[in-house]
């Protein structure tokens, strides 16, 4: 009413308002859509590959689980994660199991000094059935990879994992003698560290054509310093234990030329067996004498699943 202007005609006024509108709507349409394009959609997870790639509400909770198909933080690139494996281990694998306060004994087969010390390791020890030689040089591949050389370095990748799950790992030798332990002392080394399980670790000579792994078990023999009565159940349950783990971890299959096929063998005349008091077993990892074996027994990449697949078969034993 000021400036001398006079109010509005009805018809004006309802004519101003319709365009305002016309004018307003379309405007807050366009910004609606803008909105959902930007922020608005937040049931696609955090870091979706749309949009600009701005972090929205939902990126700053906690992060989704890892994915089935990794291993902690290793993801696809085989790096070892956090517990000490890499990507691609048998599903499940030590995931929840810990060892703390277990102690360990792994046997490395052989020495490989032993051939730099021929009568040292041919003398006879007693094994509590019988008398036998202290040690031998073990067997070899065609092309001359020692079998002294496959156990020390299955034995020390095992270590690695098992210590990452919290045992406390003994060897029987590391390289570090001049030959042996003979096998009666092989033997005492475990039964001094009151070790909750041992694995003698090997790699068979048998024929050629002949393939698979197979894990011995100790037989029950009672004689002179040789009593296994204790010990053959525990043993046999961990043979079992290392007998899936294995096959799961490497695909070999047990083998077919000893044991019936099972995969399990069960012997009185090895002394390491013979004079153990606590739960042990042998693994023989393949045959270094087939060409196929050899070739596996010699690639750094299985001899990981290998270890990986001992390593967890004692875990499993040692959380029954």
């Amino acid at each position: 009413m000021s400036n001398g202007s006079f109010p509005p005609e009805p018809g004006r006024r309802g004519g101003t308002l319709a365009i305002v509108l016309a004018a307003l709507i379309p405007a807050c349409f366009a910004g609606w859509l803008l909105w959902s394009s930007v922020g608005g959609a937040k049931d696609d997870g955090a870091g979706g590959a749309g949009g600009t790639g701005a972090p929205t509400t939902s990126s700053t909770s906690s992060p989704p689980p890892p994915s089935s198909g990794a291993s902690g933080a290793s993801g696809a690139s085989g790096a070892p994660s956090p517990s000490g494996e890499a990507s691609g281990d048998v599903p499940g694998e030590g995931s929840g199991k810990t060892l703390k306060g277990k102690v360990v004994v792994i046997d490395p087969g052989h020495n490989p000094h032993n051939r730099d010390h021929p009568s040292q390791i041919s003398r006879s020890v007693d094994i509590g059935t019988e008398e036998k030689e202290c040690d031998t040089t073990g067997t070899a591949t065609n092309s001359g990879y020692p079998e002294a050389s496959f156990t020390l370095d299955v034995a020390r990748r095992a270590r690695t994992l098992l210590e990452a799950r919290g045992a406390t790992v003994r060897f029987t030798q590391d390289g570090d003698r001049p030959y042996g332990p003979c096998v009666d002392e092989r033997a005492e080394i475990g039964n001094k560290a009151h070790a909750d399980a041992v694995v003698s670790v090997h790699a068979d000579g048998a024929a050629a054509g002949e393939r698979g792994f197979h894990v011995i078990l100790p037989k029950s023999v009672r004689g002179g310093g040789a009593d296994t009565s204790a010990i053959t159940v525990p043993s046999r349950h961990l043979g079992e234990r290392l007998l899936d783990r294995f096959e799961r971890a490497t695909g070999s299959e047990p083998a077919q030329y000893i044991g019936d096929g099972s995969g399990l063998d069960v012997r009185g005349d090895l002394g390491g067996l013979n004079l153990s008091t606590v739960p042990k077993v042998f693994i023989e990892c393949g045959n270094m004498r087939d060409s196929q074996d050899a070739a596996e027994l010699t690639d750094a990449a299985w001899r990981g699943r290998a270890a990986r697949g001992i390593a967890q078969g004692i875990t499993d034993f040692l959380n029954e």
